[in-house]
């Protein structure tokens, strides 16, 4: 077995496969479900999905061309538009981790639903190459995969979780009955 082989086949790799896989279906069937439970659910899966991201091997790329994709301008928007009416006026969020923070003098609006859906469309296009089992194209979604991860997706993980933890506990009341 290559190098390449044995890496796209190891335990963290696997595991990170899992929940890629979870976290795009989860989204895929969030329509119509309580915003409750849709954020209860996000604030489990996030954490494990940064975790499992971050614990990925290193990889080096092998072929010159990017991997198919599977998400299109069309699956984007509408799996974007199901997250939006789930969280309805509770998507938008203030974000200052942003580099044209530093342009501005007033914060910039950013959307959760569209952070899951930007995350959403990595995974998703990760997760389909390595269901067609070849093992060269599944170590470039690998490597492009965990490129992403630093550059791009897991800043708008940990920023969409920020926000999804105010939903969830900003306007809770906390008694001191210990």
């Amino acid at each position: 077995m290559t190098k390449f082989s044995e890496t796209i086949f190891e335990r963290n790799v696997i595991e990170f496969v899992t929940v890629a896989t979870e976290y795009c279906a989860f989204l895929e069937k969030a329509e119509g479900m309580p915003r409750t439970a849709f954020v209860d659910t996000l604030l489990k899966l996030l954490p494990l999905l940064y975790l499992k991201a971050a614990m990925l091997p290193e990889v080096e790329q092998l072929e010159d061309e990017a991997p198919e994709t599977y998400v299109t301008e069309d699956i984007y928007e509408v799996l974007r538009i199901s997250l939006a009416d789930v969280l309805a006026e509770t998507d938008d969020y203030l974000d200052v981790f942003l580099a044209d923070m530093q342009y501005s003098d007033t914060p910039i609006k950013q959307n959760i639903s569209e952070g899951l859906a930007d995350i959403y469309q990595d995974l998703k296009d990760f997760t389909f190459v390595f269901r067609l089992g070849l093992n060269e194209t599944m170590n470039d979604a690998l490597y492009l995969c965990k490129e992403n991860f630093g550059a791009l997706w897991g800043q708008k993980l940990v920023n969409t979780m920020r926000a999804l933890h105010e939903i969830k506990y900003a306007n809770r009341t906390y008694t001191d009955d210990v």
